[in-house]
């Protein structure tokens, strides 16, 4: 029986492509080597392809690069599904031709997550400024132009640090720190990629490095969020699995933290995982699954059938009075490639991927 992708176009529940076992591929990049091998044991993903065979999914690997876009989306032609771990930029290339190819697939009836226009009213950092209102939000503005930047980034650094997020990227790649220098017309300047220093800039310089971020292949534009001063000690990652809290990654050291007066900025450091049930963060889980996660849906215009199947919202803590739990506030959510993830994932993903495929999504309540 044919059945209708649920992507933010339609809000439909797939049915059950065929009467066998449902099929599924998990794609991810790599070169035509990696493709020709097909080994699902050189990949991360080796405990997941593991687990949806016990489940009794007939899962297989889709090795892409743009090279060979045609012979992947014939291969996911013949499938039920397709779980997708392609990073915004991967490898100086961006996905748009992906995006397209996903698409023209989903538009086939193959069941996609994430499907790109989820990811695109969700996995961008114009999130930030969708939920500037909610309670896990902060002050967070769009800057369209470089003439913007130069008019209101001044003013708004008279109340502090503020925080230059390009539109789509990973790994603090177009992340910018910008705090005023006292005194004089330039700032300071701190790229998030690993390995960047500070530096010195006026503001014509800083236009210079930042235009890229404002030419339409590149978005067009970037986000301005406020500075949060309790990043030095450390971001929350909750990994969600539909709209249910699956484990939690906790960063102590991350790369923006700010520097100890005359040395160097510490160079990030890993990202420790914990299960769901992770005691230090059920205050966390508690408002994401109490309210947090329907409102973000609902402010993004996504319903909760077209949420993806594994997502991640990366928190910082936020200024808080002493009678308060802890206060978080939302830094970015990865949704393109969320990998690595802890291991408590991987069941109640295998089991939504079932659920998805067969025409069974449920709303918790």
């Amino acid at each position: 029986m044919k059945r209708t992708q649920n992507h933010p176009t339609d809000g439909k529940t797939p049915g059950p492509r065929n009467a066998g076992a449902p099929s599924i591929a998990l794609l991810y990049p790599g070169d035509r080597a990696a493709r020709d091998r097909n080994a699902p044991e050189e990949s991360r993903f080796l405990a997941l392809f593991d687990a949806l065979s016990a489940a009794g999914v007939a899962v297989e690997p889709a090795v892409y690069h743009d090279d060979f876009i045609d012979e992947v989306a014939g291969q996911l032609r013949l499938l039920d599904g397709v779980l997708v771990w392609c990073n915004p930029i991967e490898l100086g290339r961006r996905r748009e031709r992906l995006d397209a190819m996903l698409r023209e697939i989903a538009g086939t009836g193959v069941f996609v997550s994430a499907h790109p226009d989820a990811i695109l009213r969700l996995g961008t950092k114009d999130v930030l400024v969708d939920i500037a209102g909610l309670p896990f939000g902060s002050d967070a503005v769009r800057v369209d132009s470089l003439a913007q930047l130069a008019l209101e980034l001044p003013q708004r650094l008279e109340s502090g640090a503020r925080v230059l997020k390009q539109h789509r990227g990973q790994s603090g790649n177009g992340v910018w720190l910008v705090e005023a220098e006292p005194g004089s017309t330039q700032f300071k300047v701190r790229h998030a990629q690993r390995g960047s220093e500070e530096e010195r800039m006026d503001m014509r310089a800083l236009q210079e490095r930042l235009a890229n971020y404002f030419e339409p292949e590149n978005g067009g534009h970037m986000v301005d969020q406020a500075w949060q001063p309790r990043i030095a000690e450390g971001t929350v990652r909750a990994y969600v699995v539909e709209d249910r809290v699956a484990g939690f990654g906790h960063q102590a050291v991350n790369a923006l933290c700010p520097a100890m007066p005359g040395a160097p900025a510490p160079q990030p450091g890993p990202r420790i995982y914990h299960s769901a049930d992770m005691p230090q963060f059920q205050s966390l889980r508690r408002r994401l699954e109490g309210g947090w996660i329907d409102q973000l849906h609902q402010r993004v215009g996504l319903s909760w059938e077209q949420l993806p199947l594994l997502w991640d919202c990366d928190f910082m803590f936020g200024e808080q009075s002493s009678e308060q739990e802890d206060a978080f506030v939302l830094c970015e959510i990865n949704v393109s490639s969320v990998s690595p993830f802890p291991p408590s994932a991987i069941e109640p993903l295998v089991a939504a991927v079932k659920a998805r495929i067969g025409g069974r999504p449920i709303k918790r309540v």
